[in-house]
């Protein structure tokens, strides 16, 4: 599969020739056919002179669905490396479990073509390395699925905390929660493969299993071979978002504690852990919860909050603790409740002072999930080259944060970071889960 460097950079060349005006059409390639990979492709197809060429799954209900979806001209594979050979193709969406986000990136990236990715970046830290090495080599635009970074709302709540206006912020918690109590995802009973599903493709890189439909589809992300729990699927999200607010790039320590408690039913990953991040001048606490979808309290009339049910539960989102306010913030918008003027606490015990206001004022936004404007950005760069919104370098450095939460909980043990390097600090055996040994013949990068 290797090419020359000439021939790469001539394939390179192309490829951007291709698609230099800001009214070029872009043809694109779809890998990984289900639920999200299927939104995300509608949302780009939306975009002005953008189409698909060709779309790629292992599982033949997949497949059949997108080939319908994408019209008789799409060409349909369930080897991606097919897929990658079409000339005609600008860029991919790999839309795959997460074992599989890191190979595909950098063959697309050594075929001339450009990456939308969803998160996390990678399966591990050293694959996601990998990933930012291949699109700077190939000079490629690799955007990571965290549409949070094209919010509005976003942006707003990081001028607001930049600004001074929140006052300094020293704490910061992030939160996901879910009930999936009792039964989880369950067990599954002894079977064979869906027909016409090639299992040992589907593993790909991970050990060889017997097929287990639990591992299969919809719930492969509470096993470690595949995934790491609620900390990469939707954490990654959360410390993403919080790198974009605080403007912090990486945790220098990382401690965690956790387990499955409810849910012992066929999966692996903990259905609760908390994990503390010391970052340079605050506290970052993540917490993720698999039995209870409460998260947190206080909610203001009439307004929409992601993903929650009930009539008080805000299962997830950002709190921002500045001296003048606190920050709330979801994908669908933030609040800021003020501090009061007066102090509390032990220092203030028997003050009988007047209560005078508060130290900034009450604010309030609301957004839709930024998920059209994230795509936007990233056909957008394909067009002019410039490095979109969630570029792999950030995408990358956000979802390590995810992993190394995840070392520390599997470890038992205080994780000391390195970012430059990207290594952990005199720990050997933490040192070996920052990638892993993959499996023939997928043992590429």
């Amino acid at each position: 599969m290797a090419q020359t460097a000439a021939a790469l950079s001539a394939t390179s060349a192309l490829s951007a020739d291709r698609v230099s005006g800001a009214n070029d059409r872009v043809r694109l390639g779809l890998i990984g056919c289900g639920g999200r990979g299927m939104l995300v492709a509608r949302l780009m197809r939306e975009v002005p002179d953008v189409e698909f060429a060709a779309v790629c799954d292992l599982y033949p209900a997949h497949l059949g669905r997108a080939k319908e979806w994408a019209g008789s001209s799409a060409k349909g594979y369930k080897d991606f490396r097919r897929l990658l050979d079409q000339k005609d193709i600008d860029a991919v969406l790999v839309a795959t479990p997460d074992r599989w986000h890191a190979i595909p990136t950098v063959l697309a990236c050594q075929a001339g073509k450009d990456v939308y990715v969803e998160k996390p970046l990678a399966h591990n830290i050293k694959e996601g390395r990998a990933m930012v090495a291949a699109a700077r080599r190939h000079d490629r635009v690799v955007q990571m699925g965290a549409q949070q970074r094209s919010a509005p709302h976003y942006a707003e709540a990081a001028r607001i905390i930049r600004s001074g206006e929140l006052g300094p912020v020293r704490f910061v918690r992030l939160w996901n929660y879910t009930s999936m109590f009792a039964m989880g995802i369950g067990r599954a009973p002894g079977s064979d493969p869906p027909e016409g599903v090639d299992w040992d493709m589907y593993l790909g890189p991970a050990p060889k299993v017997p097929f287990d439909k639990n591992r299969f589809v919809n719930t492969y992300r509470w096993f470690w071979d595949y995934g790491g729990g609620l900390v990469t699927d939707f954490g990654v999200h959360r410390f993403d978002s919080a790198h974009q607010v605080m403007g912090a790039d990486s945790p220098i320590a990382i401690s965690a504690s956790g387990g499955r408690y409810g849910l012992t039913a066929g999966a692996e990953t903990p259905d609760v852990v908390q994990v503390t991040y010391q970052y340079a001048g605050f506290v970052l606490s993540y917490e993720a919860c698999m039995l209870n979808a409460h998260g947190a309290a206080g909610r203001t009339p009439g307004k929409k909050y992601y993903q929650a049910r009930g009539t008080d539960d805000r299962p997830h989102g950002e709190a921002y603790y500045g001296t003048n306010g606190t920050l709330i913030v979801d994908r669908i918008g933030f609040e800021i409740y003020p501090e009061l003027d007066s102090a509390s606490g032990p220092g203030a015990a028997g003050r009988e002072e007047k209560f005078e206001g508060y130290r900034m004022e009450r604010k309030e936004m609301s957004a839709d999930d930024a998920t059209p404007l994230h795509v936007k950005n990233f056909i957008d760069c394909v067009r002019t080259r410039n490095r979109p919104a969630t570029d792999v370098a950030i995408g990358h450095r956000s979802s390590i944060v995810a992993h190394l939460g995840n070392i520390a909980y599997r470890t038992g043990r205080k994780i000391h970071w390195d970012a430059a390097k990207e290594e952990i600090i005199g720990d050997a055996e933490a040192a070996q889960l920052l990638g892993r040994s993959a499996r023939k013949p997928w043992d590429l990068i």
